[in-house]
């Protein structure tokens, strides 16, 4: 081989070896880059899904209570009891908003299950559908009293002693006519339970707040 053509093959040959170096090279850092690119973007997503779930509980907080005795014995006015704190149970009241019987319990007609029981009109004893209501209402009057915060912003009284409450610490409601209603200023949502035993009506108030769990 004359020696022109060894030097043209020598050179070419550099070539080659020199492109395969350059061409390794950029290979095993472009390879390092991606690697770094999705390491930052699995630790971006990590802290991202820590965001996402960061969950928030209901905690409800007791901050007021009253029971009131069962001194008639209707199954009637048990009957409606039953009804009426059935409708307020559960009852959430969210700050700033007002709080209406009637508008929850709505009107305590025999097609809902009401049915007639002891009731005072113009301070005489009679009968009416939704007789005993006075007494979930009263009980519900009495717990709010002792929340500052809860502003009662109608009320009235049997004008009569009802029994099962001091006189004067009563609430009467008669649909579309008497209401007991209060707002809510706590600062706060609050949530109404109410049931009844055989013995008592109880209502309870919880405070509801949200912590991260």
């Amino acid at each position: 081989m004359k020696k022109g053509s060894q030097l043209v093959f020598i050179i070419f040959g550099i070539i080659i070896i020199l492109a395969l170096i350059i061409y390794f090279l950029f290979s095993k850092t472009n390879n390092q880059n991606n690697y770094t690119a999705d390491r930052t973007s699995s630790e971006t997503n990590v802290e991202n899904n820590t965001e996402i779930n960061t969950e928030k509980q209901l905690v409800e907080t007791e901050i007021s209570k009253f029971s009131t005795k069962i001194i008639v014995e209707d199954d009637n006015r048990d009957n409606n009891l039953e009804l009426t704190s059935s409708k307020i149970n559960g009852t959430i009241v969210k700050n700033g908003e007002e709080f209406s019987f009637n508008k929850t319990v709505g009107n305590p007609t025999p097609d809902k299950g009401y049915e007639k029981a002891g009731i005072f009109v113009n301070g005489q004893k009679s009968k009416g559908y939704g007789g005993g209501n006075c007494q979930i209402s009263t009980t519900i009057y009495d717990a709010v009293l002792k929340v500052k915060g809860l502003d009662v912003t109608e009320r009235h009284e049997h004008g009569k002693d009802v029994g099962y409450v001091k006189q004067g610490k009563d609430a009467t409601v008669v649909y579309d006519e008497l209401d007991l209603k209060f707002k809510n200023n706590t600062g706060y949502d609050i949530k109404i339970y109410a049931d009844v035993t055989e013995e008592k009506v109880n209502v309870r108030i919880m405070k509801l707040s949200y912590e991260n769990f």
